[in-house]
């Protein structure tokens, strides 16, 4: 249950669905926010309006979601009582040894209707760095984390909760990038030149175009991914139009092409940090999201090769250049592996299903 709301959710149901099926599962990924129908869409717009106001998200989390206050609390109760009710009908019809939940929301429906199938196991992959007390929930056999903050984030709410530490999951297509230079020359950027991607999540945050613009003028190649953001996708079309060196992309499949040619990812903290880590790209981290960005943030940091900026271009494009200055050359070729990975969570899953 990934929840649609966030791409990095759905990447992380993608890459657990690939590897129970390569272990000989059968998987249904059930997108718990999509058939709540047009009723989200009002708390989706509430989302964009408190990220909009500086501030607003980093106390809502810090002092509500962090620490479980009622503010916290209705929220999820209002949430839980709607997916609930479909997702106890889809699993009325399709019964399901393992329920793997990878967002609060999940979470807290699947622990709603735990009772109601007592042979079903029910794992919780939190994939933000520090879990709020949301993603905490009875029923639950087994959590899987990603940081090693994050073991007693859950245990500080459950006490003798299973957790479980994991490398965040990508697709499998992250683990057999092209090479630098093939993925150059497929795009068209100069084998000898510099050359940075910038991605503001599939939502297109931050003011990209500018940032753009700032990098190019900077003699830098870049390559600009919109994402779903339509508007922001002109932007940095009609920023292209007069620098030459900006290549605009929507919504790609070509992440790891991308990825590849470029020396320097710059981005915000989220599933597309782990991506380029297992290409073998560094960070340089937009500041841009409150809350629980904040502390993925700090995590990717302490991971090492990372840098961080604000959203200012004029900053962006001098952080950039320091930074290419100092990294290490590129790596040959991925850093992790998939089998590793396979293995990792195959013995996480052997916890709770053996």
């Amino acid at each position: 249950m990934p929840g649609s709301i966030s791409t990095g959710h759905q990447t992380a149901a993608i890459a657990c669905a690939t590897t129970l099926e390569a272990l000989g599962w059968r998987t249904h990924t059930f997108d718990e926010m999509r058939p709540s129908g047009p009723g989200l869409r009002p708390a989706s717009a509430t989302v964009r309006t408190v990220l909009a106001i500086p501030g607003l998200y980093d106390g809502i989390h810090y002092a509500a979601l962090r620490t479980g206050g009622r503010l916290a609390a209705r929220a999820d109760s209002a949430i839980r009582l709607r997916l609930a009710r479909r997702l106890r009908a889809y699993l009325d019809q399709n019964p399901a040894e393992l329920a793997i939940s990878i967002s609060p929301a999940g979470a807290s429906a699947v622990s709603a209707v735990a009772a109601r199938y007592p042979s079903m196991r029910h794992i919780v992959f939190c994939t933000d760095a520090s879990p709020h007390r949301l993603w905490i929930q009875p029923h639950v056999d087994l959590y899987l984390v990603i940081s090693a903050a994050a073991e007693p984030s859950v245990q500080r709410f459950q006490p003798q909760a299973r957790v479980c530490l994991l490398p965040p999951p990508v697709r499998a297509e992250f683990y057999r990038p092209p090479a630098q230079r093939s993925a150059r020359a497929g795009l068209g950027v100069p084998e000898q030149g510099r050359c940075v991607l910038l991605i503001g999540g599939s939502r297109g945050r931050g003011p990209l175009a500018e940032i753009a613009d700032s990098l190019a003028r900077a003699e830098l190649t870049v390559l600009a991914v919109a994402g779903f953001n339509a508007r922001l996708e002109r932007r940095l079309r009609a920023a292209a139009g007069s620098r030459p060196g900006v290549q605009v992309f929507g919504f790609t499949d070509r992440m790891p092409e991308l990825m590849a040619a470029a020396d320097l990812v710059i981005t915000s903290p989220g599933a597309t940090c782990m991506e380029a880590r297992t290409v073998g790209r560094p960070l340089l981290l937009l500041d841009l999201i409150q809350g629980h960005g904040r502390d993925n943030l700090q995590h990717e940091l302490e991971l090492g090769d990372a840098a961080v900026t604000s959203k200012n271009p004029t900053d962006v494009a001098r952080s950039a250049l320091a930074f290419l200055d100092r990294i290490k050359p590129v790596a040959a070729g991925p850093t992790r592996s998939l089998a590793d990975w396979e293995d990792q969570f195959r013995m996480a899953l052997e916890m709770v299903v053996p």
